[in-house]
Order: structure tokens, then sequence, then C-alpha cells
């Protein structure tokens, strides 16, 4: 390895040398180069180099290239002042080409190395490009050879050869045999239409410049298209121009977008975003007898697609015109796009009845509907717009009606029916929508709860007994289609809302008693012992939670979670001086301890309290039985303040 290193640093000396005779460098800066240079050789010869090697031996050289390039413009000017006789000594040398070609080989070895990595090939590329230095069709052959698959190889390929080596011909046998190695890419297909109609429409640039007939210009576009048949077909015939009045470049485009569009179609039959590209490229385009193209593949976009909601939602949104989002538009019922627009709509839920038809459906009437300036308020939108409110409400009973109501359509729902202000509708829909199919929604029971509680907090007076009854009650009823880890807000909520009533707060303290009973304490996550433990912290002081937390430690599987908040809760109030408290957290520990003694965290912890609040026997002690307990000793680590 270090002869190797020794036999390119020697390669070195005539480039140092040079830069040293035109006082580029100084010998201190340059033994500074070679000594870097060594430095970086031998991080390249180790077994197994890293990428960023490669990396910062390739920054390093750049920035000194850039270097001496301002070093020879400062040295030119001084040559300049003392006259010509010693201007030749700024003729290009063998140090102006050295840099380059060194940090052109590092590349090269770089990518031997990762041929894989995509990124630092493009890099490669790049400053091959940059530099013009005549090896980006060597290094695109590479690429290609290695990534034949990758899509973007291709293009890439294809647009240096189109736009900077100026080379139609070879751009078109790239794309082309990408899209024989590639069929299935999008952007290959949608790359190769848009150069096919680039190269078209820079012929009729330069015919208008030129002053050329038209035919010409179709002419020499065939004329390149010939000579690549002719191997295929033997026929040297030039093509017959035509004497149609028409612009031959509409016509030739269409064609070449037909052809394409064909072979595109047949590669990805079940490709949408490519209809949609491929239609999007046809309307900013203007060919000849494009109305019959579009028709066609619109048509066979409604046959391949017919049964896909995107398809739908897509063509309905086609039908408004402008360029802009309907929710920039003044939208009134006379508005005909508008009405198309829901007529396709209403067509697509004859061929795909789905829950997500009616929620794309539904977004669209939403923001149609929706007043202009950013509010959100439907109940506060003009006259004219009513009738699409209440259109909006059929689609959401359909819905309901075929059976595609969805948890978030049924939130909407009822949402929609407060934001109109019809609370009483809202609190009936509520009511069926959680007796139905959806009555294991977690988030139309929140919501149902929530308008219940919300309508008696607004209400200027207070709420009643009965009141009371019927939220304790909802709460039971949602309970008993829903798990305590889905009904975490629902909890939550009915806690605030019980804070001052001692009453139905214990109610709620026994029902909560009853569910962890039978459906058990968390480990992780959601601990609703835990949040009741917390709640009476803050509501009621320490005596009240250490009473509710010995409750729920109680029943069957109290849960870990419950176990760490009781502990947090003590050693907070230990870490103050409260020595019972540390006492009660030691019992909380080893009461934890005798149901999850493998928890490494627990053990952990536990020492840790010890550690700082106890005294060095007690730590050891835990220390000491954590390691007899554990099944893998070695895997818990004592705190370091212990030692």
């Amino acid at each position: 390895m270090a002869d190797t290193v020794q036999y390119k640093l020697e390669r070195m000396v005539d480039e140092l040398d040079d830069l040293e005779r035109k006082g580029i460098f100084t010998r201190q800066e340059i033994a500074e180069i070679v000594k870097q240079r060594r430095k970086f050789e031998y991080r390249l010869k180790r077994p197994s180099p890293l990428k960023q090697d490669f990396l910062a031996y390739i920054d390093y050289e750049t920035q000194l290239d850039s270097l001496r390039r301002l070093r020879k413009k400062s040295v030119a000017r001084e040559l300049e002042k003392q006259g010509d006789k010693r201007r030749r000594r700024n003729k290009k040398s063998v140090s102006d080409f050295a840099g380059i070609s060194r940090i052109v080989e590092i590349y090269r070895i770089a990518v031997m190395r990762f041929k894989g990595d995509l990124e630092l090939w493009f890099r490669y590329l790049e400053f091959c490009k940059d530099k013009k230095n005549g090896r980006m069709k060597k290094v695109l052959a590479q690429l290609i050879r290695f990534h034949p698959k990758v899509p973007g190889v291709w293009i890439y390929a294809a647009a240096w050869e189109f736009d900077h080596n100026l080379n139609v011909s070879a751009a078109r046998a790239l794309m082309q045999n990408g899209l024989r190695v590639c069929p299935h890419s999008e952007d290959l297909w949608v790359e190769y239409l848009r150069m096919e109609l680039t190269y078209l429409n820079k012929l009729r640039v330069r015919k208008v410049a030129l002053g050329e007939e038209k035919e010409n210009v179709v002419h020499d576009y065939d004329m390149l298209l010939d000579e690549e048949r002719r191997n295929d077909d033997g026929s040297n015939a030039g093509t017959e121009v035509s004497e149609m009045k028409v612009d031959l470049f509409q016509e030739k485009g269409l064609s070449i977008l037909q052809t394409i569009y064909t072979g595109a179609v047949e590669a990805l039959p079940s490709s949408f975003g490519l209809r949609k590209r491929l239609l999007e490229i046809l309307e900013a385009t203007d060919l000849t007898h494009s109305e019959e193209m579009h028709k066609e593949m619109l048509s066979d976009m409604k046959r391949d697609f017919s049964r896909e909601p995107e398809y739908w939602d897509w063509l309905a949104r086609l039908e408004m015109i402008d360029s802009k989002s309907i929710s920039e538009m003044s939208v009134t019922p006379a508005l005909p796009q508008l009405q198309k627009a829901i007529q396709v709509y209403e067509e697509a839920l004859q061929f795909v009845p789905s829950p997500m038809m009616f929620n794309l459906y539904i977004k669209f009437l939403m923001d149609a509907i929706a007043p202009k300036g950013g509010e959100n308020d439907p109940s506060k939108v003009s006259s004219p717009t009513e009738d699409y409110i209440s259109h909006l409400l059929m689609v959401y009973e359909k819905a309901d009606v075929v059976g595609c109501m969805t948890e978030d359509l049924a939130c909407q729902y009822v949402s929609f029916y407060l934001q109109l202000g019809r609370f009483d509708e809202a609190r009936k829909l509520a009511d069926r929508l959680c007796s139905g199919k959806l009555s294991d929604s977690e988030k139309l029971w929140i919501l149902r709860a929530s308008m219940e509680i919300k309508s008696f907090t607004d209400d200027t007076s207070a709420p009643s007994k009965d009141d009371f009854q019927y939220v304790l009650g909802l709460l039971r009823s949602a309970l008993t289609k829903v798990s305590i880890s889905q009904a975490e807000d629902l909890w939550l909520m009915e806690l605030n809302f019980f804070a001052k009533q001692k009453k139905y707060l214990d109610k709620l303290v026994e029902m909560s008693l009853i569910s962890v009973a039978k459906d058990g304490g968390s480990d992780d996550g959601f601990s609703l012992s835990s949040a009741i433990v917390n709640f009476m912290l803050q509501k009621d002081g320490i005596d009240k939670a250490r009473k509710t937390y010995k409750r729920f430690l109680a029943l069957p599987h109290p849960g870990l979670a419950l176990y760490r908040c009781c502990i947090e809760l003590e050693v907070n109030l230990a870490s103050v001086g409260d020595k019972d408290c540390l006492a009660n957290a030691r019992k909380l520990y080893d009461s934890a301890l005798a149901t999850y003694g493998q928890d490494l965290t627990l053990w952990q912890n536990y020492h840790s309290m010890e550690v700082k609040l106890g005294t060095s026997e007690t730590a050891n002690a835990v220390c000491w039985r954590a390691r007899k307990t554990l099944k893998n000793p070695a895997a818990f680590v004592a705190a370091p303040d212990l030692y």
C-alpha cells in the first residue's frame, strides 16, 4: 500500500514543479499539498474505504484547483505590468490540466467502488458536464450499463444529447432503448413525447426565422426518421410533400402524439396518471384535429377507469373550465360548469357507489358552497347556494342508505348540521348513527358527547340533574361499544365536565374501576387509571390521589403504566424531603416488580431513586436483587453515582 501511494505522489512531481516555477504556490504550500494528498491516498487504499473519503478528497482537490486559478490570474496581472518578455510563463502547461484529471480519476475509482450509488454517479456526470472534459459519453455509457432499469438514467442521457450535444438522433435512440428496457415507466413515455414535440417546434421556429416553406420543416423531420428506418424496411424514399393549407407542424405533431400514446397505453394500460399527463400535453399543444384526439383519449379513459373514483373526481373537476380552484370562484347555481360537474358525480355513483366516491363528491360540494374570503361556515353563505346545501345533505343521506357511510363521513355529516346551526337535527343524527353500524366508532361517540356537553355549558342556566344523568348514561352506552384505549378523549372530556360535581364524579370513578377490572390496565399508551389519579391529584391533592390509586392497584391487573404514574407521584414528593413518600415509592416498586420482575427499566429506575434519595446500602441491595432476578443480569447497568 505504501509503495502504491508513493508511486502516485511521484507522478505529481512535474505538476508541483510547474506550480512552483510559475509562482502559483510556494515550496511550503506545496509541501502541505503533498502532505494532504498522501493522507487522502492512504484513506483510499484502506481495505474498505468509505464514500466520504472519496468525497472529501474530491472537495479538497476542487478547492485547490479553484485557488490555483485565482493565483494564476493574479500572476498574469503581475506579468502584464512587467512586460511581454515574461508572459510566456503564463502559458498553459501540465499544472492546468492535472487537477481536473485527478478529480476525474477519483470519481472513476469511487463509482467503480460504489456502483449502486446513483447520487455519486450523477455528481460525477455534473462535474464532467461543467468542466467539458469530453468524458460525458463514456461515463453515461457506463452508467447505463450498470443501471439500465433506472428510467432517470435514460432521461438524463437523452436530455444531455438533446440539449448540450445537439444530437437529436442519439437522444431519440436513447429514449427508445430506454422504453424497451423500462416499458412501464411513466416518466420515460412523457419525456419522450415532450422531446419529439420540442424538436418539431424547434424546426418550426427555424422555418419562421429563415422564411422557409412549411413543407420543408416536416420534410426535414421525416428525413431524419426515414434515415433511422432504412435498416428496418429498406425504403430510402423521401416523404411526399402535401399541398394542403393546414400547418403541417400541427399535423405531424398530432401523428407523433398518437403513436406515442398508443405505445404508452399498451405498455401501461392501468396507469391513470400517465393518461392525465399525456392529455395535459395535448391540451397545452396547438395541434390539428386535437379535438378528435381529445375525445378519443377521454373515451379510452372512461372505458378503462370507470371503476376508479379518482377518474370520476378528475373528470368532474375537468368540467370547471377556469384554471382557478373551486374555492376561488364565485359559485352560483347558474354556473353551468358546476352543474356539469355534479352530473358527472351523479353518473359516477352509478358506476362506483363506494365510500371513497362519496367522500370525493362531498369534498367537491363543500368546496363549492364554502363562502369566498376564507370563512368556513355554511350558515353564512348567500341564498343562491342553498340549493347546493340541500343537495349535499341528500348526498350524505344517499351514502347512508347505500351502506357507504364511514366513520369520517358520519362525523362530517353531523358537523355539517352543526355548522348550519341545526343542532336538534345533528343530535338526532348522531344518536341514530351511534345506534347503528357505527356504534363502535370512537370519533362519533366523542363528537356526540362533546356536542351534548357543549350544549349544556353554552346554556345560560346551570345543567340540571337530568342533564348530568344523561351525559353519564351516554358514557355508559359508549363504553359498551368502545374499549378504554379507544375512548381516551371521551374519558378526559367527561372528567372535566364532572369536575365540580362530586356525586357524579364519584360515579364516574366507579365506572372507571369497573372498566379497568373488566379490560385490565395498560402497560403502555393511554392509562385510564393514571389519568384519573392525576386528575384527583390536581383537584383534591395527594391524599385523595393516594386513596384513588390504592383502589386501582387492588384490581387484578392494574397495569405497569399505573405503577409508573404512582411511583413518579411519590418520588416527586420524596425529593422535597417527605420520607413517608419515599417509603411509599419503595412499596410501589416492590409491588410492581413482583409482577414485572423482568422489566429492566423498572429496576434501573428503582436503583436510580435509591442512589439519589436513599443510602448506599439500599442502592446496593436493589442492585444485588436486580442482578439475581433478571435473566440477563449483564444488561443491568447500575447508576454511575453508586461508584
